[in-house]
């Protein structure tokens, strides 16, 4: 059976600091959420293999030691190491920039982006969004946003959690394009009237060891510390627009600022799906699934 994994933090796994210095052979205790999930919800057992990451390409495989249940949320998890992987990176950051989308679409857009590869997600509030993140709504839109790619991450068995930006408003929108491009990344924009498919969009070449380093973050919220600059890989971003499309005006900011547009395919997709698509055939074209 595949070994489940857990997102490990500084708070939840003892001693405090091992994940930076645990090697094969040494005891932690996972507490917490991820605790109480192993333990009272999938019942783990002494023997059984579990994966700890901690979201930014650590990853600890180990074996189940104890398993300890007091009945309420102070579960507790104690494994041994077997081997310590730091997973590399692909020298190519993959971007979705997603519209602001009603009815759950939006965190459907992101759980599948997650489960793709996508690196970084910026939420768009675009011309002719419905939904609509302001004050208060905005940080728990984006909470939101994190727990829906958290939890892709655990199922699809990444070692990576992909970071949720800060939402930006068209305009901003347009000076991260700049920014990106400017520094040899791509932006395409997905509009079903392009002519370009996107098969035949030129790309970034990914860059080997770029941002490799352990424990290196993308960014802290803001898109910007994240589009790709010196000694970091390049970015090649999607830009999907909300239910009703993107409008002409939002087309030509993006383009000015150094965008694409190009067409996914024959038919029209929903804002949920239409990113995760292109960016899987964008990962194929680069090599990223191999």
């Amino acid at each position: 059976m595949t070994a489940p994994v857990f997102l490990i933090t500084p708070e939840t796994l003892e001693p405090t600091g091992a994940a930076t210095t645990a090697t094969p052979g040494a005891r932690l205790t996972l507490t917490g959420p991820e605790a109480h999930h192993a333990v009272s919800v999938r019942r783990l057992h002494p023997g059984e293999r579990v994966d700890l990451v901690d979201g930014r390409g650590l990853r600890l495989v180990c074996e189940v030691t104890d398993a300890a249940a007091d009945g309420g949320r102070r579960e507790r998890l104690g494994v041994q190491v077997v081997q310590r992987i730091q997973e590399p990176d692909a020298g190519l950051k993959l971007v979705l920039v997603q519209a602001l989308a009603k009815g759950g679409r939006d965190e459907q857009a992101i759980e599948t982006a997650t489960e793709v590869g996508a690196d970084l997600v910026v939420p768009w509030w675009a011309e002719r969004c419905v939904a609509v993140w302001r004050g208060v709504k905005a940080t728990r839109g984006r909470q939101r946003w994190q727990a829906a790619a958290r939890e892709a991450a655990k199922q699809s068995r990444r070692a990576r959690v992909p970071e949720i930006a800060e939402l930006l408003t068209t305009a901003e929108l347009s000076g991260w394009v700049r920014q990106v491009c400017e520094a040899g990344g791509t932006v395409l924009v997905l509009h079903e009237e392009a002519t370009k498919p996107i098969g035949d969009a030129a790309l970034p070449e990914t860059r080997a060891g770029a941002g490799a380093s352990e424990g290196a973050g993308t960014t802290e919220g803001d898109p910007r510390e994240g589009a790709g600059g010196a000694g970091e890989a390049p970015v090649l971003a999607v830009v999907v627009g909300p239910e009703g499309g993107i409008s002409d005006t939002e087309v030509e900011a993006l383009e000015d600022a150094g965008a694409r547009a190009v067409r996914l395919g024959p038919h029209v997709l929903r804002t949920a799906s239409a990113g995760p698509v292109a960016l899987a055939v964008l990962a194929q074209r680069t090599g990223l699934w191999g």
